[in-house]
């Protein structure tokens, strides 16, 4: 195993064929996590030897994802596809070293041996007939054929390592065969490449998903074949959906930049992401700070998480409320700006953010606030028979005639809306309705003084025009 007093040394490893999924995200969160926890480096490495799914867009959509949770990394991003100098450098040690050996068994003969073995309800595996033993004649490679290169596996006792999620785990060598690390056409695989990766990189702890736990002893056989220290391993439980199956596309979003599309802040995904499957007492709003300094192994449930959009809508409007108003009005141009709304320099968008942001969940909610002070909205017939009626149309009118020379400030907005309800006898609502329903197409709004103020004199002025 790897030296207690080795540097904290982990990464992230995701092979690009999709974009960067919520599980994965909170993989390199929490390997992130233990690397700034112990003072050590983390490691990006993209694993693109799938060379007909690795794409060049899924490489930066990892990319993105993980600039826009803001998970930076020490070390990479390093490709496997620019390494494989290497991996044929090891391959050829190994076979030198007698640790793996060329096998020249044809696909038909294993489909052969696989039937045969699942007819005698056996485990399929490779029976080992090209592996060189003491006293062992081995058939003459057919001419023609290039063989695979196979590891030569213990044939007993057994493999184990202390889980740093799930605890002890052993497997007897017996159930594990001499699988291939190097295709008949010299191509590593992914449990050959992921081995000398780790080994080359310095790789102290490897925090994985749990579909990972049946390649951990092959890697750890090999690891030790080659003298090359063991890092500790860590299992993470699959995410499960709301409805408890398993996370997928059917439950919505799952790649990290379609939270981006739909709205949330990273610190409300990061968040939400720490606390599936960890926990630190009964705390649930956190920083990023808090979240390494409080880290650990020891407190990850070895269960699987389930996720809750609903929580996430709530710490997503939590962080909402405290966001920079500069930020959020960022923000609001953007998503207005996907819309074909261009021209947002007025009204702030700033102050518009600060009119709404504790009455959003989402930042779209948040953009979709904000258009109508960038276009005039047209009440539906039916909003404008309700409110709009003759009493409505003479105190907007008079209203109208006040603000003409009004400070364009809360405190003198809400003055001289009572000074229209004097002149009118009319209540509060049976102005102020009528009027947001005119400036922004709906009856319900924030303070109505505050919303005069940030949409402006000359903006108001002018949709009034339309009905006084």
């Amino acid at each position: 195993m790897t030296d207690r007093s080795s540097p904290v040394k982990t990464r992230f490893a995701p092979s690009p064929t999709g974009y960067l999924h919520i599980g994965g995200a909170r993989t390199a969160l929490f390997a992130w996590a233990y690397a700034r926890r112990h003072g050590g480096k983390f490691v990006l490495r993209i694993e693109d030897t799938d060379i007909a799914r690795s794409t060049p867009e899924a490489v930066q959509a990892i990319l993105d994802g993980m600039q826009w949770l803001g998970l930076a990394h020490d070390e990479g991003p390093f490709y496997q596809m620019q390494r494989m100098y290497r991996y044929k450098e090891v391959i050829q040690q190994m076979l030198a070293a007698g640790t793996a050996y060329q096998c020249y068994t044809s696909k038909e003969e294993l489909d052969a041996l696989r039937a045969a073995q699942e007819a005698r309800k056996e485990k399929p595996r490779y029976d080992g007939r090209w592996r060189p033993e003491q006293n062992k004649a081995l058939p003459t490679p057919p001419s023609g054929v290039q063989p695979v290169v196979r590891f030569r596996n213990p044939t007993d006792g057994v493999v184990a390592w202390d889980d740093q999620v799930k605890g002890r785990i052993e497997i007897a060598n017996a159930e594990l065969d001499d699988f291939i690390i190097a295709r008949a056409d010299g191509t590593p695989t992914y449990n050959f490449c992921v081995v000398v990766d780790d080994w080359d990189m310095g790789i102290t702890h490897v925090i994985r998903g749990d579909d990972h736990v049946n390649n951990t002893p092959r890697q750890i056989n090999l690891l030790e074949a080659l003298g090359a220290p063991v890092p500790r391993y860590g299992h993470l439980s699959m995410i499960l959906g709301d409805d408890g199956t398993k996370l997928s596309k059917r439950h919505g979003a799952v790649s990290v930049m379609q939270y981006d599309e739909y709205g949330y802040l990273p610190e409300a995904v990061l968040n939400y992401l720490a606390r599936l499957g960890w926990s630190h007492g009964d705390d649930e709003v956190f920083s990023m700070a808090q979240f390494v300094e409080w880290f650990d192994l020891d407190h990850i449930t070895s269960s699987a998480a389930q996720f809750n959009t609903e929580k996430l809508n709530w710490l997503n409007a939590h962080y909402i409320k405290g966001a920079d108003d500069a930020r959020l009005g960022q923000e609001i141009q953007h998503r207005l700006a996907r819309e074909g709304v261009t021209e947002t320099a007025f009204p702030d968008p700033a102050a518009i953010a600060a009119l709404y942001k504790d009455r959003v969940q989402n930042l779209n909610e948040l953009a979709d606030a904000a258009h109508p002070f960038y276009v005039a909205p047209h009440p539906s017939e039916e909003m404008a028979a309700q409110h709009l009626t003759d009493a409505a149309k003479a105190a907007l009118a008079d209203l109208k005639c006040r603000l003409a020379s009004a400070d364009f400030v809360p405190e003198v907005l809400g003055k001289t809306l009572k000074e229209t309800l004097a002149a009118t006898g009319l209540k509060m609502p049976q102005v102020a309705i009528p009027l947001r329903v005119v400036l922004l197409g709906q009856p319900q709004s924030p303070a109505i003084d505050r919303v005069l103020a940030v949409m402006g004199r000359a903006e108001v002025l002018q949709r009034l025009d339309r009905v006084a």
